[in-house]
């Protein structure tokens, strides 16, 4: 099982594979907790010169499920909440599928 610090690794290892792209520095700007994981919000720190955060495009926030370790970078287009969902619906398919499998094994002589 993941921790929050381990998820924080994950996403860092990510951001530091966007900043050879980019002429701005990049850190984590917020963490919600989540039933399963972690939703990590990023982008980039406040520029020093004109007071600014220079607009990064692409950077949805990073879903780091506990329990299998996945991350999952979010889309820009689609609202965080309906991809919260969605990744909680599969979850629980992913559940009742390992369940169905479960039983089918233990009926079997």
């Amino acid at each position: 099982m993941l921790t929050e610090g381990g998820a924080r690794r994950l996403v860092i290892a990510e951001i530091d594979d966007v900043r050879g792209h980019v002429t701005c520095d990049l850190q984590i700007l917020r963490v919600e907790v989540l039933p399963f994981g972690w939703l990590f919000y990023w982008g980039a720190i406040w520029d020093g010169q004109n007071g600014q955060r220079p607009r990064l495009g692409g950077n949805g926030p990073f879903l780091v499920d506990r329990e299998n370790e996945r991350l999952i970078r979010t889309a820009t287009n689609v609202p965080v909440a309906r991809q919260i969902a969605d990744y909680e619906r599969r979850l629980r398919r992913e559940a009742h599928a390992r369940n169905t499998a479960a039983k089918q094994a233990a009926q079997q002589p």
